[in-house]
């Protein structure tokens, strides 16, 4: 057993301490007490995050935060404090940890098995945003610094390409044209944020559906876990990364790229999920969602990009062009999304004029 659990105001003592889940990043145990209780314990990864206690700040804030929006306890996470009443712990081997209570009677979906869980994924991200409008997204610490300031990813493309380490670039002109011829067009959203034309919300930044529990009998949304990226951002942005993960015919390393392509039905699934659920999007915002589809997916698959330039330093690769494929599945997607714009966008304000 994790001796990191018993720094922590449990309920009864501790009887078990197994691995659960299948995150990546964070090592997650259940916990289970004599009492009987059940917790998720969680040992967070310095690898991935270098501001710990920034981020437990804004983990502590918003589920807070959250907690006095709603009267169901399973409507958001709740941390236990430490037996010195903090909200996580380090460790002699500077390790941090944190618990949570353990979400009951719920359900945890890797994708969804019918068209139902995705609106429900929909309405889970919507009312996450709707719940923290009014809260004041820019005390939040940047997590991740610069996470969706595409502008700034193109920066670190061309330091790549420049430096091409082990000789790639040769090999994917096709792919460094793409992105290129698209350069100008990616800093939308970032352009928009700064002259202020998109008000800034506390955003989720990692809106997949294994990010959402659901009620194990109705299965309706819960709540919104994994709250390590939650920053100040926009409304597109969490929008568009579900879309570029939920609404795509094939997985993100799909070589066939005949296979990929953009689900409009899946999309017009989220958009009337999202967009009511999230209450008071302005005009700017409506109007942005299908942007933040499009430049997410010519995002992440930039970062692959990128990240297959640099000798993968970044993504875990299961073989050496892992990368190379991912990014081009996820440009098939974003030129997919251009030829059906004026269809994605039309959904969008079908949605608005409900």
């Amino acid at each position: 057993m994790e001796r990191a659990v018993f720094s922590f105001q449990l309920e009864g003592e501790p009887v078990s301490c197994e691995r659960y889940g299948m995150g990546h990043i964070n090592r997650t145990y259940l916990v289970v007490t004599d009492a009987p209780r059940r917790y998720i314990l969680q040992r967070l990864s310095r690898a991935a995050f270098h501001d710990i206690p920034g981020l437990m700040e804004n983990v502590r804030a918003v589920t807070e935060y959250l907690a006095r929006q709603t009267d169901d306890p399973r409507a958001c996470l709740h941390l236990v404090p430490t037996r010195d009443g903090a909200y996580y712990e380090r460790d002699e081997e500077g390790e941090y940890w944190r618990v949570y209570d353990f979400v009951e009677d719920s359900l945890c979906l890797q994708t969804p098995e019918t068209a139902e869980d995705f609106y429900q994924s929909a309405v889970a991200f919507g009312s996450f945003q709707r719940l923290l409008r009014a809260f004041p997204a820019e005390t939040l610490h940047e997590t991740i610094p610069d996470f969706h300031n595409t502008p700034d990813r193109y920066r670190k493309f061309d330091a790549a390409r420049k430096a091409d380490p082990l000789g790639r670039a040769a090999g994917v002109g096709q792919e460094i044209d793409f992105v290129l011829a698209r350069r100008e067009e990616a800093g939308t959203l970032q352009r928009l944020r700064e002259e202020g034309a998109l008000p800034l919300r506390v955003t989720h930044n990692d809106t997949k559906l294994n990010n959402v529990m659901l009620d194990a009998k109705t299965r309706r949304a819960l709540c919104v876990i994994d709250l390590d990226t939650v920053m100040p951002g926009l409304a597109a942005y969490d929008f568009g990364d579900s879309i570029r993960f939920g609404a795509s015919t094939a997985a993100e390393d799909e070589r066939d790229l005949d296979r990929v392509r953009l689900d409009l039905e899946l999309y017009r699934t989220f958009v009337n999920g999202f967009v009511p659920a999230c209450g008071s999007l302005t005009d700017a915002e409506l109007d942005s969602l299908p942007w933040g589809a499009r430049l997410m997916t010519l995002e992440c698959g930039l970062r692959f990009l990128t990240d297959y330039l640099d000798g993968d330093t970044y993504f875990s690769v299961a073989f050496p062009e892992h990368n190379l494929v991912r990014a081009r599945n996820q440009f098939r997607l974003v030129r997919d999304m251009e030829e059906k714009w004026g269809s994605m966008r039309e959904i969008v304000r079908d949605a608005r004029s409900r």
